[in-house]
């Protein structure tokens, strides 16, 4: 069962064993925050498994679509649209920010509803403007109405716990620490991290992956992919303008890293004394093949995620343009078309991509050779 939190358990085990008394028990609470949530999550993603994913969309270009109506070569979801057309429904998020304030009830004290005037609390607006353009990434570029397809309400819980260093998907709202102030600064900072704990809910509404081993790692990969294009799309990026770093500005001046994962050079994050080295692999060559337990992360979720992340990163720059666009796209009927078993490994995952990318943009055009070139690059699939 998940821990679906933004700091990976190998982080946070280094900070339980430190010397400084005040960090190692901030660490200790952080962790052990996540263990009592895991059947709380486990509930609710049963609920959700037993409901059935919501609101999938495929999204086939007009070109193909007119082309596959024309001659039949093509079976076209009975659910697809056009990507190029404006959203269909009039989608507008429903965003309610909380105050923990450092206690760990959910939510806590109403601070903003939709459409409130910000407040004088930073993490507060932070929050309601990162839930606003995640929602906005879904709704303009997919036309999904929020994370389950059916205009879910986004509601978020600030300052929790003391010290706490993690941000969470508790399976029904977001979570966020203000953390230690002296290895991690606050979890509302970084819109790539609201983007990606939010993706955990809408991964929990389409492909459900079950979190261990390979799937495990898709569903912390997917997260990385679509936070990042939040990201991106803030900050009117291309591919190759973005830097592909999640969680840029949570660490300190302290630690000597710049963020927690790199989808453009996986394992060169962070180096620090006392973080210790990021240990995400690039390529298959250094996939760690851990039990699948609790104390190993089940099976490393977050560090084999480096693989996928960093095929993501070569098929968007390698198609160009804007990422979700072009790769984000592909990520996203793969996630949405329901032809994926939870369980699925990066190889069938890789070959669900390319037949996407074909479906997509026409077979043997640039996007789906960009597609496979990237996982034959990461090694999960072979020339």
């Amino acid at each position: 069962m998940s821990h679906c939190q933004i700091v990976p358990p190998h982080l946070l085990e280094k900070l339980a064993a430190s010397d400084e008394e005040e960090i190692a028990r901030a660490a200790q609470r952080t962790l052990a925050t996540s263990l009592r949530h895991v059947g709380q999550r486990a509930v609710r993603e049963a609920q959700v498994t037993s409901e059935g994913s919501h609101g999938a969309v495929g999204l086939i270009p007009t070109e193909l679509r007119e082309r596959a109506e024309a001659h039949g070569d093509y079976e076209l979801p009975a659910n697809a649209v056009h990507p190029q057309e404006a959203p269909t429904g009039s989608f507008a998020p429903q965003r309610t920010i909380y105050d923990a304030g450092h206690g760990t009830d959910l939510p806590g004290t109403k601070r903003r509803g939709e459409g409130d005037p910000a407040t004088s609390d930073g993490s507060v607006n932070e929050a309601y403007d990162g839930l606003g353009e995640t929602f906005a990434l879904y709704a303009d570029v997919y036309d999904r109405n929020s994370l389950d397809g059916k205009g879910l309400p986004l509601v978020a819980s600030v300052h929790y716990d003391v010290n706490f260093d993690n941000a969470y998907w508790d399976g029904e709202q977001m979570v966020f620490g203000d953390g230690d102030g002296v290895y991690f600064t606050s979890f509302t900072d970084s819109v790539d991290v609201i983007g990606h704990e939010l993706t955990h809910g809408f991964t929990q509404y389409t492909a459900g992956f079950t979190y261990v081993g390979q799937s495990g790692a898709l569903n912390e990969s997917v997260s990385d992919c679509f936070g990042s294009m939040v990201k991106q799309r803030v900050n009117h990026q291309t591919a190759a303008e973005a830097d592909w770093l999640i969680g840029a500005g949570l660490f300190t001046s302290k630690v000597h890293g710049v963020a927690l994962r790199s989808m453009k050079a996986p394992g060169t994050a962070y180096d620090d004394p006392h973080l210790g080295k990021d240990p995400q692999p690039a390529t298959m060559a250094g996939y760690q093949d851990l039990p699948h337990d609790q104390q190993h992360d089940n099976g490393g979720v977050h560090i084999n995620s480096g693989i996928p992340n960093h095929a993501f990163y070569l098929a968007a720059t390698g198609i160009g343009g804007d990422s979700w666009d072009g790769a984000g796209r592909i990520w996203y009927d793969v996630m949405t078309n329901g032809n994926l078993a939870k369980d699925v490994d990066f190889k069938g995952f890789a070959e669900a991509t390319i037949k996407s990318a074909g479906a997509i943009f026409g077979a043997g055009g640039t996007e789906e050779q960009a597609v496979q070139q990237a996982w034959v690059t990461v090694q999960v699939l072979t020339g």
